[in-house]
């Protein structure tokens, strides 16, 4: 987890660096077209008949919404500081603990809703509506937030239905056929430079995907997920080193409340599956 950490900052800092010099959803387009070279070992896997309507009709929804989450997230990183991208990011366990709750039955007991509560003060203290202007980027950011806790959502449903690696495969070709006509549309011929930055974006974002996964084999969600929000330690280190970005005390303060609310739901779940696994104490005597 943490080196998945430092590919994902790796991630944002490629965007970064490609700026606004290629339209947002021109480059979030390269991003995945790029990537797909990384799945042509499991491409004959792509083309297996077998699979439902439904599942097909799930595959196409979430390559939709995630596409829409992706072009609002590469042009929020060419308006915001590394430090609040990041920090907003963290809003996403929160909508997708609601949206579980909305959407799949899960239920919502009092502690998750006072850590949703606090979630949602935390993203206040960021955001500050009232006492500074509120971006472009930063309401580019939310919808981002909505639009991968959707794409997050339904890859739940499809978990069962179909491996790991082909779920990732098949949101990586369907994001890359949703942005197509966008991306063509504001077409900009990329550099070389900016078309190498995008392809190590693609393959930093890739191997970070990988290593999560491993990550959440090897150890439990409880273990894993505060190593992620070292995110934010180096989001703020890269974006003051080689961005000249300022530290804003007001963001760390909000990140802090939003990890302090998303580590208490992942601790919780945490606790709350081993519960249902381990057999009481005196089970081994009946």
């Amino acid at each position: 987890m943490l080196l998945t950490g430092l590919l994902f900052v790796g991630v944002n800092a490629g965007v970064k660096l490609v700026g606004d010099g290629v339209p947002a959803v021109q480059s979030a387009f390269l991003r995945y077209f790029l990537g797909l070279v990384f799945f042509l070992p499991i491409l004959t896997s792509l083309l297996r008949p077998a699979l439902s309507a439904q599942i097909w009709a799930l595959l196409g929804v979430r390559s939709l919404v995630h596409a829409l989450g992706v072009a609002f997230w590469f042009y929020a990183m060419t308006q915001l500081p590394l430090i609040e991208v990041t920090a907003m990011g963290y809003l996403g366990p929160i909508f997708i603990t609601v949206g579980a709750a909305l959407f799949l039955g899960e239920r919502l007991r009092a502690r998750r809703i006072v850590a949703i509560v606090a979630g949602l003060v935390g993203a206040w203290v960021i955001l500050r509506p009232g006492f500074r202007e509120i971006s472009g980027g930063h309401l580019a950011m939310l919808v981002n937030v909505v639009a991968f806790s959707a794409s997050y959502l339904i890859a739940k449903r499809l978990s069962g239905a179909l491996p790991a690696a082909v779920t990732v495969a098949y949101l990586s070709v369907g994001v890359a056929i949703a942005l197509a006509p966008m991306a063509l549309a504001v077409w900009v011929p990329p550099t070389p430079w900016q078309l190498f930055l995008l392809f190590m974006v693609a393959a930093f974002a890739t191997a970070g995907h990988y290593t999560m996964t491993l990550a959440f084999a090897a150890a439990p969600i409880s273990v894993t997920q505060p190593v992620t929000f070292l995110q934010l330690v180096w989001a703020t280190l890269l974006g003051l080193m080689m961005f000249a970005e300022p530290i804003d005390p007001w963001v760390l303060a909000g990140g802090a409340i939003i990890i302090a609310a998303v580590s208490f739901i992942s601790l919780r779940e945490a606790q709350l599956r081993r519960r249902s696994l381990t057999p009481p104490a005196d089970a081994t005597k009946m």
